[in-house]
């Protein structure tokens, strides 16, 4: 059977004083995460180890992104996390930047769609 995309959720996460940008992507995954309760696997008759789950980071340096810090906020699920180049670095008069990350979760499984 094809892999198939199911579901896209978006969030966005902040750091307002430490400029860590992989707290403000966990705080964008749980943003998208916690507001929903999908049960696609068990839609499927699958398990929920199954689920392909995609997950792209956009901070302003993405080479600052902790990916086995955001993979490990799910419980199940093959996780990929893929930072890049984005979200947006706001300035303040004294200290570090506030840091905004956007994140686009993308669940796929193989299953069989009839069309």
């Amino acid at each position: 059977m094809p892999l198939k995309r199911l579901l896209t959720e978006f969030g966005m996460g902040s750091s307002l004083r430490r400029q860590d940008y992989t707290e403000a992507a966990t705080r964008a995954v749980k943003d998208a995460l916690w507001h929903n309760s999908i049960n696609l696997a068990e839609l499927f008759g699958k398990d929920k180890s199954e689920m392909q789950i995609t997950v792209e980071v956009a901070v302003a340096q993405p080479e600052q992104i902790d990916k086995a810090k955001i993979a490990a906020i799910f419980p199940y699920g093959q996780v990929t996390v893929t930072p890049v180049k984005g979200g947006l670095d706001v300035a303040r008069p004294e200290g570090n930047p506030t840091v905004i990350a956007n994140v686009a979760i993308s669940v796929a499984m193989d299953v069989e769609v009839k069309p």
